[in-house]
């Protein structure tokens, strides 16, 4: 399991809510991050959970394609929007 849904997973967090964060994570980052913040983890994990992002942003996309959703789709409609 990707490390960011299985910290995730750990807390708690919905499937419904991780595919949410996940949407936006590939849409909006920052508006990702103030999501994450509401999930109510621990400080000390999400600071884990942050570091895990920044450092490896790859996994965002793995986890993409492990809830079954379509990076690519994403990213091109947020390329629309852009114009």
């Amino acid at each position: 399991m990707n490390p960011i849904i299985a910290i995730l997973k750990e807390h708690n967090v919905s499937d419904d809510k991780v595919k949410a964060l996940f949407e936006a994570f590939t849409q909006n980052p920052m508006m990702a991050m103030a999501l994450v913040q509401e999930l109510g983890i621990p400080p000390e994990k999400l600071q884990q959970l942050m570091a895990v992002v920044m450092t490896q942003p790859h996994l965002i996309k793995e986890a993409t394609d492990e809830l079954g959703l379509d990076f690519e789709k994403v990213k091109e409609a947020k390329e629309k929007l852009n114009q």
